[in-house]
C-alpha cells in the first residue's frame, strides 16, 4: 500500500514538474530573464541521480534500522486523522533541525552543500540534492518510530512535502499573503538560498515556517531598496567546477584544514564539526561573523553619513 502511494505520487508529480518547468522557462525568456542555463540544469540533474541512487541502495538498510525501532514503540494512535496530521507535524519538526544542523555543523554542511551551490534560482534547483544525505537523514526520523509511526509512512510523508520543497525554488512567484505566516513560501526560500550575509542560514523550514519563527531563524525577504539585491550560491564559489569537485569540494577543504601540523587536535576537531566557515586564525568567517562584520560596516557608515549631514547644516 505505501509503496504504491509513492508511486502513484511520482507518477502525478512528474509531469506537473515538467509542465511547470516548462511555463518557466517560457516566462523567464519572455521576461528575458537568465534564470536557467544548460550547466547548470544539467548539474541539478546529475546530483539528484546520485541522492536518488544511494537511497534506492540504502533504504531496505535504514527501513529495518527505523522497523526495529517501530516495533519498540512507545505509543500508538487510534484515530487515522490525528495519525497523520500529528506525522505531518513532526516530521516537519525534526526535518527543520535536520536542516539546521546541516547548516551549522562543518561535517553535515560538507554533504548539504550540492544544494546550495548554484548561482540560480529556479524549480530545478529544488532537485539539486544534497547527494549523501540519505545515510543519516533517518536518524532523526528514529523519534517517529518510536513514536508510533510507521517507517513507511514517514518516508511518504516525507516524500510529499519535498514535492512542496521544490516548487517553493523560484523567482516568479513573489508573496503569497497570509500563506507567509504559515507555510514555506518561495519568498522565504529565496533568502533560504542567498549568500548575503543578512540571509545566510534563515528559513531552514521545508514545509511549515513556524518552527523558524519559534527558533530564531527566521528572515523575512527584503526588497533591494531596504537591504541589498540577493546573491546566490556559496558565499566562496567553487573555483573549478568538475562533476567530481562539486560533490566533494568541501570535503576536500575539510581534508586541507586537519591535515595542518601547526594546528593541536582540538582545533582540528573544530573544524569537522564547528560551523562552517570558522577558522582559528579568521582567515574564513562564519555566518555569524558575517552578519557581525556587515553590521559594523553598516553602523560606521550611517555614523559618517549623519556627521556629513550635521557638517552641511552647520555650513
Amino acid at each position: 500500500m505505501n509503496a504504491l502511494r509513492e508511486q502513484l505520487l511520482i507518477l502525478i508529480t512528474t509531469p506537473v514538474y515538467i509542465i511547470v518547468i516548462g511555463l518557466e522557462i517560457l516566462l523567464s525568456n519572455y521576461q528575458h530573464r537568465k534564470l536557467y542555463t544548460w550547466k547548470d540544469t544539467a548539474a541539478n540533474v546529475y546530483l539528484m541521480l546520485l541522492n536518488a541512487g544511494i537511497d534506492v541502495l540504502f533504504r531496505a538498510i535504514y527501513l529495518i534500522i527505523l522497523e526495529y525501532f517501530y516495533l519498540h514503540r512507545l505509543l500508538s494512535f487510534s484515530n487515522i486523522a490525528a495519525y497523520w496530521i500529528m506525522l505531518l507535524i513532526t516530521e516537519d519538526f525534526l526535518y527543520y533541525w535536520l536542516h539546521r544542523f546541516d547548516h551549522e555543523i562543518r561535517f553535515f554542511w560538507a554533504v548539504h552543500v550540492t544544494h546550495h551551490s548554484s548561482e540560480h534560482m529556479n524549480f530545478t534547483v529544488g532537485f539539486r540534492s544534497s547527494v549523501f544525505q540519505p545515510l543519516y537523514r533517518f536518524i532523526y526520523f528514529i523519534p517517529l518510530a518510536l513514536c508510533g509511526f510507521r517507517p513507511l509512512d514517514t518516508i511518504f510523508i516525507y516524500s510529499a512535502t519535498q514535492i512542496w520543497g521544490i516548487f517553493v525554488h523560484t523567482e516568479l512567484i513573489k508573496k503569497m499573503g497570509w500563506l507567509e505566516y504559515i507555510l514555506v513560501t518561495p519568498s522565504h526560500h529565496r533568502v533560504h538560498h542567498a549568500s548575503n550575509p543578512k540571509y545566510l542560514d534563515k528559513n531552514m523550514g521545508m514545509f511549515l515556517i513556524i518552527w523558524d519563527q519559534l527558533f530564531g531563524t527566521f528572515q523575512p525577504e527584503l526588497s533591494d531598496k531596504d537591504y541589498q539585491q540577493k546573491k546566490y550560491g556559496l558565499t566562496k564559489p567553487i573555483q573549478k567546477l568538475t562533476s567530481i569537485t562539486i560533490v566533494f569540494h568541501e570535503w576536500i577543504n575539510i581534508l586541507k584544514d586537519i591535515s595542518r601540523k601547526d594546528i593541536s587536535w582540538k582545533i582540528k576537531w573544530k573544524y569537522i564539526l564547528g560551523p562552517p566557515g570558522w577558522s582559528h586564525d579568521g582567515s574564513s568567517l562564519t555566518s555569524n561573523q558575517l552578519r557581525e562584520s556587515e553590521k559594523r560596516k553598516s553602523d560606521t557608515l550611517n555614523i559618517v553619513e549623519a556627521k556629513n549631514t550635521q557638517f552641511e547644516v552647520v555650513s
